[in-house]
């Protein structure tokens, strides 16, 4: 959860007025902050991107830092030792010199996959991914073995900049919630989604705001929660929802009298 620049007076003017209208935890909140400081970085190409992300997963940041760095130097770059392979020459690369760089057979098997995806443009490249709305982005992206929500999720927050991302099932937005909003334990990721509806359209602020909860609690700055706490309600499950609109209709078809 990095502290990041901070963005342009005006969006933090409207992000602290909507969020501060609509939830008054949220108003709190901000006050102990401070401005909304999430800067999206320089976006890599969705490829790269996504193949960082893909060795990065559950490793810490110095090794797996060290294996991205080894993919890279596997190909020929010249002069550029940044160079990413493209799509063609990584799906060709042989899976023994992938593991001699410190890749597991699953993580090869992602690559590959996602080479292959880029090759017949499920993947796009940047310039047709930028038109497209989130869900967009997620269903394609996630496509790619070993690509969940979250991890495109925090490419549309950290590398395109969408303002109305709300990552339900990342951790560290429950904890926040859970302990900014008085909690004893952990919101469900549906029960949460629906509460944050209210936040729209500056859910990644939100979120934003939920992680630097965890930051404040440790540094035993967090204001005390407003009492009594929300009660959170989890919304049905689409068969659960299917279910009741046939009840309800089978309630509303005339019967015949006996």
């Amino acid at each position: 959860m990095p502290a990041l620049k901070t963005p342009a007076s005006k969006t933090n003017a409207a992000v602290a007025a909507h969020l501060g209208a609509v939830d008054p935890v949220m108003a709190r909140l901000i006050a102990a902050v401070g401005p909304y400081g999430l800067v999206p970085k320089s976006a890599d190409a969705p490829f790269r991107h996504l193949a960082r992300a893909i060795t990065y997963q559950q490793l810490n940041g110095i090794a797996a830092g060290t294996i991205f760095r080894r993919l890279i130097a596997l190909f020929d770059a010249g002069d550029d030792p940044e160079a990413f392979p493209s799509p063609a020459r990584l799906l060709a690369m042989p899976d023994a010199r992938l593991r001699s760089a410190g890749y597991s057979a699953a993580k090869i098997a992602a690559l590959k996959d996602l080479a292959a995806k880029a090759l017949d443009g499920t993947v796009p490249d940047t310039a047709t991914l930028l038109p497209l709305d989130d869900e967009a982005i997620i269903a394609r992206l996630t496509a790619v073995r070993g690509v969940g929500r979250w991890t495109v999720e925090m490419m549309l927050m950290f590398q395109l900049g969408r303002p109305d991302v709300l990552p339900i099932d990342d951790f560290g937005v429950r904890n926040g919630f859970r302990l900014a909003y008085g909690l004893r334990n952990l919101p469900a990721p549906r029960a949460l989604a629906a509460f944050g509806t209210r936040w729209a359209p500056h859910r990644s602020a939100a979120a934003w705001y939920l992680w630097r909860a965890c930051d404040l609690h440790k540094a035993d700055r967090l204001p005390e929660p407003l009492r009594p706490a929300p009660r959170l309600r989890r919304p049905p499950s689409a068969a659960r929802a299917k279910r009741r609109r046939h009840a309800a209709s089978a309630d509303r078809t005339p019967r015949q009298r006996p």
